[in-house]
């Protein structure tokens, strides 16, 4: 890839935003930024400004974060390791969050230089009829007792914009009970107008948060404007969603950067909404078709992605984690511990692809899967490592969400409704869905997890209940 700036390594540029005021939307505190002075800065940070920052157990500041992704945190890397697992533990325990991405349309207007979906590349485009939607959710359905559902689209908003992603919400209803969307951004009216058809969360990626960049990076299109994009999660909660993701694609710009601007980004939402980020996502860049990631300078490698994940995990302890598919089992098993609290399995990056298998030539995916294992063999995989998988959605059906949700989370109570919620869930796919080793597995997890809930009357009704589902009775939560 080319562009008219430099991207030597010996230049880099970084994220800071000195005498932080509050304003309310993010890109105006992007106006602020001083590449020169931030490189200093970060540069500058010393060992006792590390340790200071890892003596923090929560409000980090912009120059704890800057520590942390510092050069003189590298002698710290298994210091941050283990506490990154110790807050994960201590919020998360041991249960992995399972939700299944469906892409619903590639079509797209924009020509982002890293993504299969861009404008110029002659892959086959499909908009998916509501009967073909129906069909895929039907078909997820037939997987697992998924209730999860992210909805995924390229950006044509003449072709497949908000009344087009309003009826895909509105037959999803009958099948998922957390409906979640990642589309391109919206105004706060649109968000607030999709929350009445059962609009539960918005998943937005800034891709990177250096300017220059981002423009070169999406030379045409609607997403070029880079302040319209940046703001999105600000018009996300202004319009009633209090459950948004950021991420950036790691390869597009040098980590250090993008780590600081995700760790901002999350500061600002919670300085001006209450609440920062329900997630973040660390996906980094991927083949795809018509897209070779080589082409990219700033590729990291897996210990560099480990650290990341650690970093951010001890930076934002409440915050969910999602590692999708596009990492591979090994990349996926090295950074579970270390702060992820959500992954997919058995995806389809392609437009549709759980009802029917799509043939090569008609290739749609908007990049390529690095972890091709069956759902089932992911959940034993998961199992076998100690974690529990699970397909609740209670907190989002009982109100848990935004400040509620962290602060269940941070008094450490949501130990009382994650992992009895898990484990039921879990009964669930072992009875209707497992593969017989599965469930096999999954059993003596259960037996042995339930002693591993903080309430003993609590234990109590899980086992009840736990009888009710070998019954046949299904969706009980707490």
């Amino acid at each position: 890839m080319s562009c008219e700036y430099p991207q030597t390594k010996s230049q880099p540029h970084f994220f800071l935003i000195f005498n932080f005021q509050l304003i309310k939307m993010f890109s105006d505190e992007l106006e602020k930024i001083s590449w020169e002075e931030t490189t200093k800065a970060i540069y500058s940070k010393t060992d006792a400004d590390v340790r200071r920052a890892l003596g923090k157990k929560e409000h980090l500041d912009v120059n704890d974060f800057m520590a942390l992704i510092s050069p003189a945190a590298t002698p710290y890397l298994e210091v941050m390791a283990r506490l990154s697992q110790k807050y994960t533990m201590e919020r998360f325990g041991k249960t992995i969050s399972m939700f299944v991405p469906l892409y619903i349309t590639n079509s797209c207007t924009n020509s982002c230089v890293y993504c299969g979906f861009h404008i110029s590349n002659p892959m086959k485009r499909t908009i998916l009829t509501e009967e073909e939607i129906i069909n895929e959710y039907k078909a997820i359905k037939r997987l697992a007792p998924f209730e999860n559902l992210l909805l995924v689209t390229g950006e044509n908003p003449a072709a497949a914009g908000v009344p087009y992603i309003a009826r895909a919400l509105d037959l999803a209803k009958p099948y998922f009970s957390n409906l979640q969307i990642e589309v391109m951004p919206l105004k706060a009216e649109e968000y607030k107008e999709l929350t009445h058809h059962g609009l539960n969360g918005v998943i937005c990626f800034q891709e990177t948060y250096n300017k220059e960049s981002y423009e070169c990076l999406h030379p045409t299109g609607p997403k070029h404007d880079y302040a319209y994009h940046t703001e999105a999660m600000d018009r996300a909660m202004e319009g009633g969603i209090d459950d948004v993701g950021i991420g950036v694609l790691f390869g597009l710009e040098l980590y250090r950067y993008e780590f600081a601007g995700l760790l901002m980004h999350a500061e600002h939402l919670e300085s001006v909404f209450g609440v920062g980020p329900h997630t973040i996502s660390v996906p980094r860049i991927r083949h795809a078709d018509d897209i070779d990631p080589s082409a990219f300078d700033n590729g990291i490698d897996d210990d560099t992605f480990a650290k990341i994940v650690a970093c951010i995990r001890v930076a934002v302890p409440y915050t969910g984690m999602i590692v999708s598919t596009r990492e591979s089992q090994e990349s996926r098993e090295r950074v579970l511990s270390l702060g992820v609290s959500q992954i997919s399995g058995g995806s389809s990056t392609s437009v549709g692809g759980y009802y029917e298998k799509k043939a090569e030539e008609d290739n749609s995916a908007q990049f390529d899967v690095s972890d091709n294992r069956t759902l089932d063999e992911i959940v034993k995989w998961l199992m076998d490592l100690g974690y529990v998988p699970s397909f609740c959605t209670a907190c989002y059906r009982e109100g848990r969400t935004g400040d509620r949700f962290m602060s269940l989370c941070k008094s450490g109570q949501i130990q009382n409704c994650c992992l009895p919620n898990a484990l039921m869930t879990l009964k669930e796919y072992l009875i209707d869905y497992a593969a017989p080793k599965t469930k096999e597995i999954g059993e003596k997890l259960i037996l042995e997890e339930i002693k591993s809930i903080p309430k003993e009357k609590i234990q109590e009704i899980v086992r009840k209940n736990l009888v009710e589902i070998e019954k046949g009775n299904r969706d009980f939560r707490f």
